[in-house]
């Protein structure tokens, strides 16, 4: 090892245990330090962003709005084009039984469409702007077929399968009558799902919402005259809405529930990718990109 080396290894040293001394009196002082009271009544924001994978996240902020004594009303700030739908269910139903003890608004953004729209109808109230993209009430499967590419690049894929239909959606082969009759079936499921949340929600008659409910993509103008909103307005909106329907007199403070992270773990990962660079940049005789 040479001294160049020798003198980085000690400076990443000494400073891994500044910041591990560091982040060890960080957890200690916020486990000892009391939350400051506030004697106001607040508004909770629930950001849904991006496309809906997995809820587990967006769950755990609605029990922290729902546990947090000064959050009145919740508002769901929405800017999604949708997702999975059993993900979407889950923060559906969780926003439904928020709803019975704290009112709950949906805000729309640029796009709630789909599973983003899925999610809105947890909401008691629903706001859209007039050029927000909503709607689409469907679902859809895409599956590659892939034969001719291997074919064309000598590469023959062998299934070995306990099951029929084990490896149904097979891109190295043709889907069989069967097998598309199948998710046919499991596509139309999903969605008389989907349509009879929209009915329940909006308490529209399911004859009505089978006639709109052709997974078009609308505006939130014409999403008004469908009934499948209750008003345009924006996110301020919403919050005014939320306020009013919870009875806050006074203009409300806005609470943002945080993401659960793990810091020192974070630390910690950060310092090991350093260490690891500034070995590796030491042992090649080329730079080397991480």
């Amino acid at each position: 090892m040479n001294k160049k080396t020798l003198i980085i290894l000690l400076s990443l040293s000494s400073l891994i245990i500044l910041v591990v001394f560091l982040a060890i009196l960080s957890v200690y002082r916020n486990s000892n330090k009391q939350a400051p009271i506030f004697n106001g009544a607040e508004v909770g924001i629930l950001e849904i962003k991006g496309i809906i994978l997995d809820p587990d996240d967006y769950l755990d902020k609605i029990k922290m709005l729902k546990k947090r004594d000064s959050v009145k009303a919740v508002v769901v700030r929405i800017d999604s084009p949708g997702g999975g739908i059993a993900a979407s269910q889950e923060i559906y139903d969780e926003l439904k039984k928020l709803d019975k003890v704290k009112p709950v608004v949906a805000s729309m953004s640029s796009i709630a469409a789909s599973g983003g729209y899925y999610v809105a109808l947890g909401a008691r109230s629903i706001m859209a702007n007039p050029g927000t993209l909503t709607g689409s009430i469907g679902v859809i499967m895409q599956l590659a077929y892939l034969e001719k590419l291997f074919e064309f690049i000598k590469v023959s894929p062998v299934t070995i399968k306990s099951g029929k239909f084990k490896d149904i959606g097979n891109s190295s082969r043709k889907m069989t009558a069967e097998e598309r009759a199948l998710l046919q079936d499991l596509s139309d499921e999903m969605h008389v799902q989907f349509k009879q949340a929209v009915a329940d929600s909006r308490k529209l008659p399911i004859k009505y919402v089978n006639q709109i409910a052709d997974a078009r993509v609308i505006s939130g103008a014409t999403a008004l005259k469908l009934k499948l909103i209750d008003k345009l307005g924006n996110f301020e909106d919403a919050v005014s809405l939320a306020a009013k329907t919870a009875k806050i007199s006074d203009d409300p403070e806005l609470y943002y529930p945080k993401d659960k992270k793990n810091s020192l773990r974070e630390l910690l990962s950060g310092v090991k990718t350093m260490i690891n660079r500034v070995v590796i940049e030491n042992q090649q005789t080329t730079p080397v990109a991480m």
